[in-house]
């Protein structure tokens, strides 16, 4: 039922994290692979190295050891026409796309009153505007292609943070929360064509996301301690406050687990699931609401 052959899928944000082992995995399954990625600095509010190309091309060779077909298209997703030019690339190039997994995105934190307009307008343009701008470039190939197969999956990759409030992280908890009203809109307006379309909600994943003092400081101030500004302390701080949080006792989530879940969302075992959000957190969301 994970038989994805015969299938293209396009995978945005795909130089590492989870966009590497969503390739890999989907390449694995027997899908043909179009990688997606800036590969390069994305804005000034990031307290994190940014992608490279290098680390870009890995990417590609990961899923040509699978033996499937790759293609790095490297953009901007704040970019509509150069997603539109890339659209009509792949479908020159293979044939026809099936699957959307939409996962680029960028998290920075700033205290709301002390935001400057730059610390909201990037996180909202890349992560909510970029995701719509994804869907909107490929959702018609797919469409075209679901006609003649009834098979179409678009995937987005919204947060936990997306399903509660985030302390200094306004703006990256808005466009997660915006992601998920986009995919259930999605929903149901693709349904008819055979399109399902549906929410990765992924927990604190071992990415450069995640590893870098920012994000350990927000993660010890959800657990009611102080931060020291000694990234190397914070870490360790944050690695045992997630310990004792998540239910499964996990600090940080190898993207290599949340892959099977994308996998699993683009096949026909998924063919009636659509609208969902799909949780990989170690079990922190029993924190959320039902």
């Amino acid at each position: 039922m994970a038989d994805l052959s015969g299938k293209v899928a396009v995978v945005t944000g795909a130089a590492r994290g989870i966009g590497r082992a969503a390739a890999e995995a989907l390449a694995k399954a027997g899908a043909d692979v179009v990688g997606i990625d800036i590969a390069g600095p994305v804005s000034p509010i990031l307290d994190l190295a940014a992608a490279t190309p290098e680390e870009f091309c890995a990417t590609g060779r990961v899923v040509e050891a699978t033996g499937r077909r790759w293609l790095a298209i490297t953009l901007d997703q704040r970019d509509l026409p150069a997603l539109r030019e890339a659209a009509t690339k792949v479908v020159e190039t293979f044939g026809a796309i099936d699957i959307l997994f939409a996962n680029a995105g960028i998290q920075a934190f700033k205290p709301i009153l002390e935001m400057e307009d730059i610390d909201w307008h990037d996180q909202i343009d890349v992560n909510l505007t970029g995701t719509m701008n994804a869907v909107r470039a490929f959702a018609p190939a797919i469409r075209d292609r679901a006609k003649a197969t009834g098979h179409g999956r678009v995937i987005v990759t919204s947060s936990t943070q997306g399903q509660h409030g985030a302390k200094h992280g306004a703006a990256y908890s808005a466009t997660k929360w915006g992601i998920i009203g986009l995919m259930k809109s999605a929903a149901l307006e693709f349904g008819e064509y055979g399109i399902t379309v549906n929410a990765l909600i992924p927990g604190l994943i071992d990415t450069a996301l995640t590893r870098h003092e920012d994000r350990y400081a927000q993660a010890i101030e959800d657990g009611g301690k102080q931060p020291t500004g000694d990234e190397a302390k914070d870490e360790q701080l944050a690695r045992q406050v997630m310990i004792t949080k998540t239910p499964l006792g996990v600090p940080w989530i190898d993207p290599a687990d949340v892959a099977p879940m994308v996998v699993f969302l683009a096949s026909d075992a998924a063919r009636m699931a659509s609208g969902g959000t799909y949780s990989v957190t170690g079990g922190d969301s029993a924190h959320g609401v039902a």
